[in-house]
């Protein structure tokens, strides 16, 4: 099974160096030297990783065969991807690959459905589950630990304890006048 572990940023230096925006909670299995991975476009591959480092909180790489500036700005937004062992699961009980939690039934804690998880989005700051819902739509689902409340794998589901607004239209607005009041009313529309 193939997962996606780095991104490809800008080249760093005149020697080849280049950062990579990690997507793998194990960089130092998955991106260290040695390491042969292939690539998305498949036309930049297969990159076999020469050496690494970190610089002011970025990783650095350098693959064999890329000696320049130049063959390192071609490789730019190249996705590296490893080749994984689909039993192989992460170290930690609460941490999770891709591809266990796609398709997985997304619903409330009072057991509402909210629809299946199609897509994630790993951002700088969070992860995102994209979940389909039954009518065709989609939802922003943050994979934080204060949202989903559980990961069950063997009933094939997510549990998740959304914010009023997250998954519907019915959030409440309070403004500062109205905290004082002691009340929380419907936002009205200014127009």
């Amino acid at each position: 099974m193939q997962l996606v572990v780095g991104r490809i940023g800008r080249a760093h230096g005149i020697k080849g160096e280049l950062t990579v925006e990690v997507r793998t909670d194990e960089p130092e299995l998955r991106l260290a030297p040695g390491a042969v991975l292939t690539t998305d476009p498949a036309s930049a591959g297969p990159l076999t990783i020469e050496a690494g480092r970190v610089h002011s909180g970025r990783l650095l790489l350098r693959f064999v065969g890329v000696r320049d500036r130049n063959a390192a700005e071609a490789l730019r937004n190249t996705l590296l991807i490893a080749e994984v062992d689909p039993e192989q699961l992460p170290d930690e009980p609460d941490e999770f690959y891709d591809h266990q939690l796609m398709d997985l039934d997304v619903v409330t804690v009072d057991g509402t459905e909210v629809g299946r998880i199609t897509e994630i989005s790993h951002l700088p700051s969070q992860d995102l589950f994209i979940v389909e819902r039954p009518d065709g739509g989609e939802v922003l689902i943050p994979f934080v630990e204060e949202i989903v409340t559980e990961i069950d794998l063997d009933e094939q589901r997510a549990v998740i304890d959304p914010p009023p607004g997250l998954i519907d239209d019915r959030a409440e607005i309070a403004s500062a006048r109205d905290a004082e009041d002691g009340e929380a009313r419907p936002a009205e529309d200014a127009g």
